[in-house]
């Protein structure tokens, strides 16, 4: 179930400033995150680097917490934008590697937020915390839909366990690209790298059936 989404503080009322302006924050406390930790990373230096005054970043959120937040926030919002231009519908492999492939371009041009966001999310109070931690859920239920409708399709034939297994690992391994890519580059592209990951999934899943099938 998805929880409320815990609204950020602002005495701004235009909703394009507002989105701007976070941007440019959340670009500014990503960099400073990383290089430092939440903890020793101070408002003023997120304004600083946002390339604003520290008055100007009050009138868009209340702590360096909503700062964190709203970089949590971000990377669902994307990944989010990104599948909702694939039709859910079609339940086919096409669909599939698409969506795979969706996430995995996410997960590449969002590396930093990813990192900091694992790196930091502790750091969140109990209210916060729970709304985070549920977007990884919703994420991961996305690509849950997208296997789940080839299976409805009968173009794959697993049961729900391996449905949400599967839908784990791509998640998993969309994050690996971003954590691992210092190494991963030497060998691959990206686009490589996301065919590799495609072809060993759905071979995987192609043997477990034959496996099935011989029983």
């Amino acid at each position: 179930m998805e929880r409320t989404k815990r609204p950020v503080h602002t005495s701004v009322k235009d909703e394009q400033l507002i989105e701007k302006r976070r941007t440019e924050m959340i670009r500014g406390a990503v960099q400073l995150f990383k290089q430092k930790g939440f903890h020793r990373t101070t408002t003023r230096e997120i304004a600083k680097a946002a390339g604003f005054s520290i008055g100007t970043l009050y009138e868009y959120i209340r702590t360096k917490e909503d700062v964190l937040y709203l970089v949590c926030d971000s990377i669902y919002d994307q990944v989010k934008r990104r599948l909702e231009h694939i039709d859910l519908e079609q339940g086919t492999l096409e669909s599939l590697k698409l969506g795979i492939s969706f996430y995995f371009h996410v997960m590449d041009e969002m590396q930093d937020e990813v990192l900091v966001m694992y790196q930091e999310a502790k750091s969140l109070s109990k209210d916060a915390l729970p709304y985070v931690l549920q977007k990884e859920v919703d994420m991961t239920g996305m690509l849950e839909t997208l296997i789940q409708k080839c299976v409805d399709r009968g173009v794959l034939d697993m049961g729900e366990a391996h449905v949400h297994l599967i839908a784990q690992n791509i998640f998993v391994q969309g994050q690996m690209w971003g954590f691992r890519r210092w190494m991963l580059q030497k060998s691959f592209t990206l686009e490589e790298y996301i065919e590799l990951q495609t072809n060993l999934l759905l071979e995987g899943v192609s043997g477990h059936k034959k496996k099935t099938a011989l029983q």
